[in-house]
């Protein structure tokens, strides 16, 4: 998927930092990158997406390597801007997992953020690339999603994802083959960690 700049992923990863910062009275880092020069960064790919790229995203927290918190908004809805800065918000003081994310614990965290692409029905499990899609499962009024990375984490196979994403949703693990709508999304998957 490969559409953002380095400039656009350091700048959005300090625009996660930032208002996670704010939201807890922590000490922020460095100011973000000016919205302008985001924006521009943002349009830097050879004119294919504008600055006010609408777009989903996942802002991931993790302390000292373990999961602290993660909030996304998948639907392409909203500028990405917005989506990245109220996602790194809720995933700080949010997430239902976890207590909300305080000052003395700021120095230990690093951020890691997931942006989407198109969500695209899936036919057959096939379809489905570990290490490459992520996964959607919809069922009436539940829903459930898990970012491609989860799958490569757990050394899962395109089923053993299917059933886990259902299980996330809070259905049966093979509610996938019974009725269940399932899709897939490319994301891009970036982490301050590569940026020292």
């Amino acid at each position: 998927m490969a559409l953002l700049t380095e400039a656009a992923k350091k700048g959005l990863l300090l625009k996660a930092r930032s208002a996670i910062a704010n939201a807890i009275g922590a000490e922020s880092p460095p100011p973000p990158m000016a919205a302008a020069d985001l924006a521009e960064a943002l349009s830097a790919k050879a004119g294919l997406i504008p600055a006010d790229l609408l777009a989903g995203a996942f802002v991931t927290i993790r302390k000292k390597g373990q999961l602290r918190g993660c909030i996304g908004y998948p639907e392409p809805e909203r500028p990405l801007l917005d989506v990245v800065e109220h996602c790194a918000v809720s995933a700080a003081i949010s997430d239902p997992r976890f207590p909300p994310l305080t000052a003395a614990e700021w120095g230990d965290v690093d951020l890691e953020l997931s942006v989407l692409g198109p969500i695209e029905p899936v036919d057959h499990i096939s379809e489905v690339v570990i290490g490459h899609d992520g996964l959607i499962v919809e069922f009436g009024r539940r829903r459930g999603l898990l970012l491609p990375q989860v799958a490569v984490e757990w050394k899962w196979n395109a089923e053993e994802f299917a059933a886990q994403t259902c299980i996330k949703a809070g259905l049966p693990p093979d509610a996938w083959q019974k009725g269940a709508k399932l899709f897939k999304f490319e994301a891009e998957v970036f982490a301050e960690t590569e940026f020292p």
